[in-house]
């Protein structure tokens, strides 16, 4: 459970207060350090592709290495991701040019629709944990029909089966559905595509001006898919798969877990009117314990997320000491939850669905309304 905190509107500072309770030299960003730490992911996941394409061989039997492959060098990926991630935040470098340069590069080589993605991650991050305006991992409300039909579907299957589906189906299609159509997104968007901005998709998401953008983003994913389909007609299909999509797959599951469990617990409220603020939902955030080794290839995207949020131009080389400050200044507001991750995943992915009003906000409940027949499962 996350440890205890005030969220009374009288103890939340303004978005002044936090700045001024920041050192103002995490806020520095500095395009050597930026590059250097790109070079290193960059570098790193490249160098993992080349030893396994010289020395495991492409052949059924090997199936178990190329799996393992899969996972360390998609989990190493992830630390490219952050790099392009930071470019969309302008916490790069000083000059919009250079960071949007590098992130379409490194989003693109991705499959992610950089200027796409950097709109609707900005809506995140400007309404995190709002009720019905936030973006990403919103959870349905009781008081409406597919909250209720939540409900009535984990009580039929069970809160152990529906979770063990929850966790598949977010960690191996959670991210393309959100690209595709907007799932898990905010409700007030409705059916959003980061490809096509126009019907027969919502275009409340990307306004007129960021159109040309996202058509921009999908040219650039559309070059990488030309690069992965040569690649697979020059050398065979199998080589593709194994070097490229696999890790892939584990990036796009490192990413739903991050963006999932840095927003999501049974005690993180959601807001929504005159209750929600910037400030308040952005220490709605928890940091938590990815160990030494997420750290250093992911960049401490996950231990000090809180920061992240609270300022996302905080380079991430600048965020632990950020993080230390907040800790120290905003103790009744700061959250961080020691569940190991992989059980925070499960607990999560069995428990948090649904929302109802309470005196603090909206709260997760696994309570069907007393009137409803529905058999719970045996």
């Amino acid at each position: 459970m996350v440890q205890k905190f005030e969220t009374a509107p009288l103890n939340v500072p303004t978005t002044a207060e936090v700045k001024a309770a920041i050192p103002s030299e995490c806020f520095e960003r500095s395009l050597a350090k930026s590059l250097g730490y790109a070079a290193f992911s960059v570098g790193l996941t490249l160098l993992l592709g080349v030893l396994a394409l010289t020395f495991i061989p492409l052949t059924w039997a090997w199936t178990p290495a190329w799996l393992l492959y899969a996972y360390v060098n998609g989990t190493v990926a992830v630390g490219v991701w952050v790099v392009a991630h930071e470019c969309g935040h302008r916490a790069f470098a000083k000059t919009p040019k250079v960071q949007d340069f590098v992130g379409f590069i490194l989003h693109s080589s991705l499959l992610v629709p950089y200027f796409s993605w950097q709109r609707s991650h900005a809506i995140h991050h400007g309404k995190t944990n709002h009720l019905t305006e936030g973006e990403t991992h919103v959870p349905k409300r009781i008081t409406t029909s597919r909250g209720l039909r939540a409900l009535r579907v984990r009580r039929r299957f069970g809160s152990r089966v529906h979770g063990a589906f929850t966790v598949l189906s977010r960690l191996g299609f959670g991210w393309p559905l959100y690209l595709l159509v907007g799932a898990t997104g905010g409700a007030e968007r409705g059916l959003t595509n980061h490809f096509w901005p126009a019907k027969p998709f919502s275009q409340a998401l990307f306004p007129d001006r960021w159109k040309r953008k996202v058509i921009w983003s999908s040219l650039g994913v559309l070059a990488m898919l030309i690069v992965l389909a040569g690649w697979a007609i020059a050398r065979s299909p199998m080589e593709m798969i194994a070097v490229y999509l696999g890790p892939y797959m584990i990036v796009n599951g490192w990413l739903v877990t991050y963006t999932w469990l840095q927003h999501t617990d049974a005690d993180v409220p959601h807001y929504g009117g005159d209750d929600w603020s910037f400030v308040r939902g952005a220490f709605c955030s928890i940091d938590r314990p990815y160990g030494p080794i997420a750290d250093l290839l992911h960049h401490r995207i996950g231990t000090t997320h809180v920061a992240h949020h609270l300022d996302a131009k905080i380079p991430h080389y600048n965020a632990r000491k950020a993080t230390e400050a907040i800790k120290a200044t905003f103790p009744h507001l700061y959250r961080y939850n020691p569940t190991p991750i992989r059980r925070a995943l499960w607990e999560v992915a069995k428990d948090c669905h649904v929302v109802a009003e309470t005196t603090d906000g909206w709260q997760f409940t696994d309570a069907v309304p007393a009137n409803d027949d529905m058999p719970a499962a045996a």
